[in-house]
């Protein structure tokens, strides 16, 4: 068996060295913001590196090590929590740049962390003297060895990921993670409900970036935890506000990722504020997660700070504005004191299971009978709409395809009344429905029936006996 390299490998420095566009080329992908404007990462992204042989190596995507932004103290103690995590620290410096007083003063603390440290020469491209100035200008900082790159355009790319994985642990491949079983639920809410401090709870670890100012999460940062051999992946998104309150191109983006990381997760976790009720945007959400065809939960914060007759007035609330959708579960947690949490993994998994959807096609046409012979279909210009068969096409969401006749007359009433019966009977509370309808076609449509010889002379003697008379 062949051993392979594996390992976490935190990627830091000072702000706008380019980190995250360095995350973003080894990962493929683009999960990481990218801004000319310092301080837009905070929180610890994590991703996966592709396209590395024989190596299965796990990066970190850090914030800007000592920032001049007001919650650069959390910013930093989220880098050096990645710092203590990893096997090796690539240090990214910009050769645009001189070495300033910054780089200087991460170096000294990179060295009291007695991690590998593999130090990254960013941004060559456009300079004079190119990768051999880079290297010259930064290698009094005292590491060995150094590697000279433009994330942007893929220079010494391949160098920086040979140096990066032979510096990395051994480990047998059946030692590997799978992580195709793994449950996605993206946690989602307004600005400054406690989404963070929700995912905190969770993973019973300071994860998650908390800062008490709306917009302190950007990324959709992933955060894996495991529950009695279950991997629960979490992903922690930025706040989204109403879009006439939307004008920073930064939030714009991170809005962008969250309804990205929905689309991509089996459920959400709505969080809201208990403290101001289930309020218009977050109907907003709860629609764009339908759309998605995301199960949905919705997770009133902050319990703690209401006594009795609040929180009666609460669930009143919630109740009322929840009527469109009561097929939504609702709990009461308090992420600060981390009371009603546990039972989220278990509901989380239930509405997994759930999702499977596994139906026969007779029992399915069965259930379609009952509903259509309780309540059946309204009569449109004078023509039966009729809903023939039925079968399932999906799972998660919940997919049914329903064959008829007129059935793009069917009412938006009696869809959301089929929706409702079919997740009655199938016990698929908490995920929305999708049924699809496909027309029976008339085989014989266009066709004329032709008569033959002996059928046209008697119709000639027909019409010739009316005209005698």
């Amino acid at each position: 068996m062949i051993a392979t390299r594996t390992g976490v490998v935190a990627l830091v420095g000072r702000p706008n060295v380019g980190k995250s566009t360095l995350f973003n080329r080894l990962c493929r992908n683009r999960d990481a913001l990218v801004l000319d404007r310092p301080g837009l990462t905070r929180d610890r992204q994590y991703g996966r590196a592709l396209g590395i042989s024989d190596a299965d190596v796990t990066l970190i995507d850090t914030g800007g090590l000592h920032d001049s932004l007001a919650i650069s103290a959390a910013i930093d103690d989220q880098v050096m929590l990645a710092v203590e995590e990893a096997d090796l620290v690539v240090f990214v410096v910009s050769a645009r740049e001189n070495l300033t007083p910054i780089d200087l003063e991460i170096a000294s603390e990179l060295r009291k962390s007695n991690t590998k440290v593999l130090l990254a020469v960013n941004k060559i491209d456009g300079i004079r003297g190119g990768s051999e100035f880079g290297v010259s200008e930064f290698s009094q900082l005292g590491f060995n060895p150094v590697c000279a790159i433009s994330s942007t355009h893929g220079e010494g790319m391949h160098q920086l990921v040979e140096t990066l994985v032979a510096q990395l642990p051994l480990l047998e491949p059946s030692h590997t993670q799978d992580a195709t079983n793994n449950i996605s639920v993206a946690v989602i809410g307004r600005p400054n409900v406690g989404k963070s401090s929700l995912v905190n709870a969770l993973s019973d670890d300071n994860r998650c970036l908390v800062f008490d100012e709306p917009g302190t999460t950007r990324d959709a940062v992933r955060v894996s935890i495991e529950k009695d051999d279950q991997t629960y992946d979490f992903f922690d998104t930025a706040g989204i506000r109403r879009k006439g309150k939307t004008t920073d191109v930064v939030e714009k983006f991170s809005i962008v990722k969250a309804l990205d990381a929905l689309r991509r997760c089996q459920t959400a976790l709505l969080v809201i504020d208990a403290s101001e009720g289930l309020v218009e945007q977050d109907l907003h959400l709860i629609d764009y997660a339908i759309e998605a065809g995301t199960a949905v939960v919705l997770v009133a914060n902050k319990w703690d700070k209401l006594d009795s007759p609040a929180r009666l007035k609460c669930q009143e609330q919630i109740g009322r504005k929840l009527r469109f959708a009561n097929w939504i579960s609702v709990k009461y947690v308090s992420a600060l004191k981390k009371t009603g949490i546990a039972t989220l993994f278990d509901y989380v998994k239930v509405l997994y299971e759930r999702g499977d959807f596994e139906v026969s096609t007779p029992e399915l046409n069965e259930i379609l009978q009952k509903i259509t012979f309780a309540h059946p279909p309204p009569v449109s210009q004078r023509r039966l709409i009729r809903l023939r068969y039925a079968h399932k096409v999906g799972s998660r969401p919940p997919t049914i395809l329903i064959h008829g006749n007129q059935t793009d007359r069917l009412s938006a009433g009696y869809v959301r009344y089929l929706e409702n019966e079919f997740r009655s009977v199938l016990d698929l509370a908490g995920w929305p429905i999708v049924i699809n309808f496909k027309n029976s076609t008339n085989p014989f449509a266009g066709r004329k029936n032709e008569l033959t010889p002996r059928q046209q002379k008697r119709r000639a003697r027909l019409v010739r006996h009316r005209k005698r008379r």
